[in-house]
């Protein structure tokens, strides 16, 4: 090996141990009564996890790197996040410094940290191997789509889930999930929407989400279009729900949407940035192209079901 090779397994390595020192101490274990995870500590007497390791649960034990243990409750969880908060006394743990997902790039070096198989403070490193990838999940009867997720080659087990995923500097930028089972790596990012969820669930222990009733796929807007507009990317509808409040607003399969609520609209998860509990039963303006014409339409989303 070269000494060049040796230099950057080095730099490599610093890294990563650096990372690992920083954030162990604030991941913890977590055991409930059907099972266990892991938990992120976001402030003085909160803990961030997935609502899939939470289940049904109210209560359990919480137990960090260096052996304390106390018991945490359950503030409130959001499914079609996969994000829960549980609250303990107070665990004098310093909280973990939260990054922006949305400035990750593929290839990237991140670092997990949980406990993987209830092998508490192991720590895997890896790249970002993708982003924007959307993961099913079942809620209840229903099926939904977790929206936006990280995927990374770091080794990721059942037990890992709820740890965290940081970036180089320690940020965390996602919280894992193992949901898609052995040999797949992802993370629920942490950024401006995720933010918003936790705070949600820390004044209310849920999430009201609006509902449009339409599946959607990115695609490029044609080039004349792109350049009247400045806009380069919308989402093409492949499916609207019969009798749902886009189909009620006249939206069509193959409509173009360009704008919600007068931003602009790549991906689904633009839309799902606008679709909180606040706009429930309020008109929002949507405007799409369709058969080369921009048409608007309002539509008035309900509540999504929970279940």
């Amino acid at each position: 090996m070269s000494d060049i090779d040796q230099d950057a397994l080095d730099a490599y390595s610093r890294v990563v141990s650096s990372v690992a020192r920083a954030v162990t101490p604030q991941v913890a274990s977590i055991t409930l009564r059907r099972g266990n995870g892991s938990a992120v500590v976001f402030d003085d007497a909160h803990l961030l996890t997935n609502a899939h390791v939470i289940g049904s649960g109210d209560s359990g034990t919480v137990t960090f790197s260096d052996g304390a243990e106390t018991p945490f409750r359950v503030i409130g969880a959001d499914p079609l996040s996969d994000l829960a908060v549980i609250s303990t006394e107070a665990h004098g743990k310093e909280p973990a410094r939260l990054g922006n997902a949305d400035d990750l790039v593929v290839g990237q070096l991140v670092v997990a940290v949980g406990s993987p198989l209830g092998l508490s403070g192991s720590v895997t490193a890896g790249v970002v191997s993708a982003l924007g990838r959307s993961l099913p999940v079942q809620q209840g009867k229903a099926s939904r789509v977790i929206e936006d997720v990280i995927q990374t080659d770091a080794a990721l087990n059942p037990g890992n889930s709820g740890g965290a995923l940081a970036d180089a500097s320690g940020r965390v930028v996602g919280i894992s999930t193992a949901l898609a089972g052995v040999g797949l790596g992802l993370a629920v990012p942490v950024n401006p929407t995720t933010r918003r969820i936790i705070d949600t669930l820390l004044v209310e222990g849920r999430v009201r989400r609006a509902y449009l009733g339409i599946v959607g796929v990115p695609a490029p807007l044609p080039e004349d279009v792109a350049a009247r507009t400045g806009q380069h990317a919308g989402l093409r509808i492949v499916d609207v729900v019969r009798s749902g409040p886009a189909d009620r607003a006249g939206l069509h399969t193959g409509d173009l949407i360009l704008t919600v609520a007068r931003e602009e609209v790549a991906d689904a998860q633009g839309i799902q940035r606008r679709l909180f509990g606040e706009v429930i039963g309020t008109p929002l303006p949507i405007t799409v192209l369709r058969n080369g014409a921009m048409v608007d339409v309002f539509a008035t989303p309900t509540e999504l079901p929970v279940g």
